[in-house]
């Protein structure tokens, strides 16, 4: 009998569980979370402070007795040290669990930057249930909160936030909001949409110290001399992979632990996936990490097959994220930044706050950013994904990139046909 170990009960390891338990009906199978909560999603934290779902809304899984029912056992600790060689894991409180085969699958962490304060009362990240608690007994209609970081996780919180009727001031210490998602343009027009939606935004800011003030108050001191009074502070300053744990082991790690197209380590029988794991994306043509749900799902289900035998490989990195910023869908697909060499076109339409901005290789479009358009981003994205060549359409796309559907249409159905033919002369 097999033992399956997987560290982290997040999406990623509750999907990879019960897929072993699918196909491989005998094996045991543990499952190894840090938190004493029924495992649970963080993409739905902001849904219980805006108090649309309660407590048990949040859960991965209905009902109290769905890991007993799958035969997954269910192990509250946080992994400390991985042994490859004799195959065991340990845990913070000093047990060990061995394994047979193990799934890495421990997600990301909150990043604490060093500011002076920063372990006050009334500073909380987003990231825990246990945080949701605390931020919900300050976050009342009226409080004063600030919050650190403009980022796609942070831009969720403070939708979430300015819900629940607080006054919210947003400190970012890059030139825009969602840098590492949108271009100076896009991220600009976002800014100015908050702005208009009642959040004070500082970008190119730092946040140098937290006092205590009055009472439970405190004061925040921003770079420039800039005293904001709060009496909630949010660190929302980005997530690295959860890896610290594997230093040490032999377990090959980059930014995240690096993986091949089975999703398996450099050590025979480990696998990753989720946030914590590096794996190859086709489009850019290197291994990346990706932390979002469907690339954690889908890793998530091709390392948990090939754990029980099966030879399955990853189809690629999906390079996407879409947003909702009070109300303003932004998006990004692929290398938004562009390529050495390539080309760029973006046009603006202040008046209804959209942007489009479109980067190239030779006639591929190699990514894009959008703000302000709601239909047809599948296109955008095929465009990208699918390194449709786009032949006389890349120069009416630099005259006009609003014509992206029509070229979607025309050059994938095209596109679609040659490798048709392909396919019928090979066979």
């Amino acid at each position: 009998m097999t033992q399956h170990v997987i560290l982290g009960a997040g999406p990623a390891g509750v999907i990879a569980a019960e897929t072993i338990r699918k196909h491989a009906p005998h094996d045991r199978i543990t499952l190894v979370g840090d938190e004493p909560h029924p495992p649970y999603s963080r993409m739905a934290i902001p849904y219980l402070l805006i108090g649309q779902i309660g407590e048990s809304g949040i859960h991965l899984r209905k009902g109290s007795d769905h890991y007993e029912r799958w035969g997954i056992e269910r192990v509250a600790g946080r992994a400390r040290r991985v042994d490859v060689a004799a195959r065991t894991v340990a845990l913070d409180d000093g047990r060990t669990v061995p394994f047979d085969r193990l799934l890495i699958a421990t997600g990301s962490h909150p990043v604490k930057p060093p500011i002076p304060g920063i372990d006050l009362p009334g500073v909380h990240h987003c990231w825990t249930l246990d945080d949701a608690r605390a931020i919900m007994q300050r976050a009342r209609p009226g409080a004063r909160v600030l919050q650190l970081g403009a980022g796609f996780i942070g831009c969720i919180i403070m939708e979430a936030l300015q819900l629940r009727g607080v006054h919210l001031t947003v400190v970012e210490m890059g030139d825009r909001m969602v840098p590492r998602m949108m271009g100076p343009t896009a991220g600009g027009m976002i800014r100015r949409w908050c702005e208009v939606k009642g959040v004070a935004v500082h970008t190119g800011t730092r946040l140098e110290r937290i006092e205590a003030g009055g009472g439970d108050a405190l004061v925040v001191h921003l770079s420039g001399g800039v005293r904001v009074e709060a009496d909630l502070v949010i660190i929302a300053a980005g997530v690295r992979p959860a890896i610290g744990f594997l230093q040490g082991s032999g377990i090959q790690c980059l930014l995240g632990v690096l993986t091949d197209e089975h999703m398996q380590t450099n050590v025979a029988g480990i696998y990753a996936a989720g946030d914590c794991a590096e794996a190859f994306d086709k489009v850019s043509g290197t291994t990346i990490v990706s932390a979002i749900q469907p690339n954690a799902a889908e890793q998530a289900r091709v390392a948990a097959l090939n754990m029980v035998g099966q030879r399955v490989e990853l189809r690629g990195v999906t390079q996407i994220n879409v947003l909702d910023t009070l109300g303003l869908i932004s998006a990004s697909f692929g290398n938004w930044q562009g390529v050495e060499g390539g080309e760029r076109v973006e046009t603006i339409d202040e008046a209804h706050h959209r942007v489009l901005s479109m980067c190239f290789d030779g006639d591929v479009m190699v990514g894009c950013n959008s703000v302000g358009w709601t239909q047809h981003l599948g296109a955008l994205r095929g465009l990208v994904e699918g390194r449709v060549r786009l032949g006389p359409w890349k120069e009416r796309l630099l005259h006009d990139p609003t014509q992206f559907m029509a070229a979607y249409v025309d050059c994938a159905q095209a596109q679609s046909r040659w490798s048709g033919a392909d396919d019928t002369r090979r066979r």
